[in-house]
């Protein structure tokens, strides 16, 4: 058993790499469906397409006990990698900059141990690796295809470079915030540069928008609301001699449940509006949320706490962090439906893996996989090597 479960830990790090050098974009993981889709027909596991790319294995279906989901993403982000390792990305401008690669070869590697000890599950198992989980609602439409039926819980994680190695956070309850994006449009009069009182210009409204907006968190919300409103764009093509006639801002916001969404959302439509008309210039707002807040259930996170303190002690929960993560998740998706739990586990062992995720120079830690399908293995039940 020793011998399988080190098989299946050193071919998970294997196929990580390789999915490293091969990062796919959202609702384009084709060549990693298929990867995913080899080794589980290789390991004889049942499974089924879903959601186009994404895929559904299959473990003892006829099991009496609890119908327990482990998710994976696999979805890369348009990035340029910046590391020298020898599995660093092929595909100019993609990389795995948030690890999914890892998550992906992580539930690779509990595929291959619970087949081997199949018959002792309690429960059926489903495998759940989704694709399109940056910014792509992946899991939406993975749960309008099925993925949940007959599951009665789920269970995800995502690695945490700013965390310490090891380290674990589960709350039972919020653990990610909710997300969106804006768009702002300033639409004023452009000309001449020598000439100013000629033009209304979109360029100096837009920097007193932005600047305004950053006074939205601080002093038009309650200081105990989680929210994070960024400005992360500004776009004004011109000339060095030209005011331009309109000028766009973009960026996201971060919140902790729908009242602050619609809030946030009021006062930056108001804020933009009214500072642009103070420069005589038009201001359109365009909201477009994203994910809801991601938001455990008390007594599967309790389980995820329980059982890792069981391997790692009880200074392995990182009581430091502060919560909720301001970050997002489309695993959101699924608590809404079922219960379920998901977790943060620390990444942070030293300076190969203290860049933080969506960081060109970032990579996934490889001691993860065996710490994290121990962790996926006693949660459904499943006996454990020595």
């Amino acid at each position: 058993m020793a011998n399988i479960w080190q098989h299946a830990i050193d071919n998970a790090q294997q196929l990580r790499h390789d999915l490293h050098r091969h990062p796919e974009l959202g609702w384009q993981e084709v060549r990693t469906a298929d990867v995913i889709r080899r080794e589980l027909t290789e390991l004889s596991i049942p499974w089924q397409a879903c959601a186009g790319l994404g895929t559904l294995g299959r473990l003892n279906p006829d099991a009496p006990g609890q119908h327990i989901a482990l998710r994976a993403d696999m979805d890369a982000l348009p990035i340029s990698e910046q590391t020298s390792h020898a599995w660093q990305s092929t595909q100019l401008g993609k990389m795995h900059a948030c690890g999914h690669d890892g998550h992906t070869a992580t539930l690779l590697a509990t595929a291959r141990w619970l087949k081997s000890v199949e018959a002792e599950l309690p429960g059926p198992v489903t495998l759940l690796f989704q694709p399109a989980e940056e910014g792509g609602h992946g899991a939406k439409k993975m749960i309008e295809d099925g993925a949940l039926e007959g599951i009665d819980v789920i269970y995800g994680w995502h690695n945490w470079p700013a965390m310490a190695f090891g380290q674990l956070v589960c709350p039972d309850d919020i653990v990610m915030c909710g997300n969106g994006t804006f768009e702002i449009v300033l639409t004023g009069e452009g000309g001449h540069a020598s000439q100013p009182e000629l033009c209304r210009d979109p360029v100096l409204a837009a920097s007193a928008v932005t600047m305004a907006l950053q006074q939205i968190i601080s002093r038009r919300m309650p200081p105990q609301l989680a929210a994070v409103i960024s400005v992360t764009s500004i776009e004004a093509p011109s000339a060095a001699t030209v005011i331009p006639a309109s000028a766009k801002l973009g960026g996201s916001i971060r919140v902790s449940d729908r009242a602050t969404r619609d809030l946030i959302t009021r006062l930056m439509t108001e804020t933009a509006e009214q500072t642009a008309a103070a420069y005589g210039v038009k201001a359109e707002v365009i909201h477009m949320p994203r994910y809801e807040a991601t938001i455990n259930h008390a007594a599967p996170a309790t389980r995820v706490r329980d059982l890792w303190q069981q391997e790692h002690g009880t200074s392995s929960l990182d009581t430091s962090i502060r919560m909720p993560i301001m970050a997002s998740e489309d695993f959101s998706y699924y608590l809404k439906e079922i219960p379920g739990a998901f977790a943060l586990i620390g990444a942070n062992d030293g300076p190969e893996h203290q860049a933080v995720c969506h960081s060109p120079f970032y990579d996934f830690n490889d001691r993860l996989i065996p710490l994290v399908t121990r962790l996926y293995a006693r949660l459904v039940g499943a006996p454990l090597a020595e």
